[in-house]
């Protein structure tokens, strides 16, 4: 027969964390519909910029520049748009700095080990960039050919544009010294409350295929110059891309956490409710034993 102050001690711990995924839940969807809210209202500026980005490259096509001044390594922008053979390829790889949102993080991780699997059978080699705890960690205590660098933790919580930007000029370092040939961000893409995408976003180089540069249409006038103009946009693009890629992991990930706290809230209640039939069980059934044994001591005096 179970123990009813085992089973009664069980629902106390069921409850008490009932009362806290719960809580976690209410949190998460107040801050989920505000980043949900500020994504939605980023993705056509986002969208717009990388169209004339592309349209830009397609009308200026080959370009060289002597004597520029240069003050950061986000303002070389003829170096950041040079194309030469990727021998290693830098990795922006976007989780949460804590845990209790379901697979979000697990599934993130999983898809950029994959990419450094397919890397390594090409003889590519790869830099991770993690952004947020989980990626952190989970990079440090995984097997695998592969590189760590500094990890981005702050803006894991809270993106910004400063935050990115301080994430495109180390990036953009590394790619201007040749340690790595491409930059390639693993984020998700927000669809709603319920359900996400992950995504691979190629940052740099550019892409344009012969095929595009008609459909893009480069008929542009740059004033003062293209290499002012480009000197300013390009640092955008890249800045932008990682800033969009915070603004959808931020979102889909509170959209995960809320997710998961409901369903666990919601498997509490129905472990509390088993639980309260096991103990009316086994509560009755010592009861009633003690009846029969009454009775029994009755009968035999």
């Amino acid at each position: 027969m179970p123990n009813l102050k085992d089973i009664k001690s069980r629902i106390g711990s069921v409850q008490n964390t009932k009362k806290i995924t719960k809580a976690m839940k209410m949190v998460a969807a107040a801050k989920v519909k505000k980043a949900e809210n500020t994504v939605k209202a980023a993705r056509p500026f986002s969208d717009e910029l990388l169209f004339l980005f592309r349209k830009m490259l397609a009308t200026v096509g080959e370009f060289s520049v002597d004597n520029i001044k240069i003050d950061k390594a986000l303002d070389n922008y003829p170096a950041l748009l040079t194309r030469r053979e990727i021998k290693t390829e830098g990795l922006l790889v976007i989780t949460s700095n804590k845990g209790l949102a379901g697979a979000y993080n697990a599934n993130i991780i999983k898809t950029a080990l994959k990419r450094i699997k397919e890397n390594t059978e090409k003889g590519i080699g790869t830099v991770i960039y993690p952004i947020g705890q989980k990626a952190l960690s989970g990079f440090k205590n995984k097997a695998g050919k592969y590189e760590v660098r500094e990890g981005y933790i702050s803006v894991a919580n809270e993106p910004t544009a400063l935050g990115a930007n301080l994430i495109a000029e180390d990036i953009a370092k590394d790619y201007v010294s040749g340690k790595i040939d491409k930059i390639d961000i693993i984020t998700t893409h927000f669809n709603n409350m319920m359900s996400y995408n992950i995504v691979d976003w190629e940052v740099l180089p550019v892409k344009i295929d012969k095929a595009e540069v008609h459909e893009l249409d480069p008929v542009m006038e740059f004033d003062p110059s293209a290499h002012r103009v480009l000197q300013q946009v390009v640092p955008m693009y890249i800045t932008n891309s990682i800033y969009q890629a915070l603004l959808e992991a931020n979102a889909s990930e509170l959209a995960s956490r809320m997710t998961a706290m409901s369903a666990a809230s919601n498997n509490a209640e129905e472990m509390i409710t088993t639980l309260t039939i096991d103990y009316n069980k086994a509560r009755q059934a010592a009861i009633t034993q003690e009846l029969v044994e009454i009775v029994s001591g009755a009968s035999a005096i």
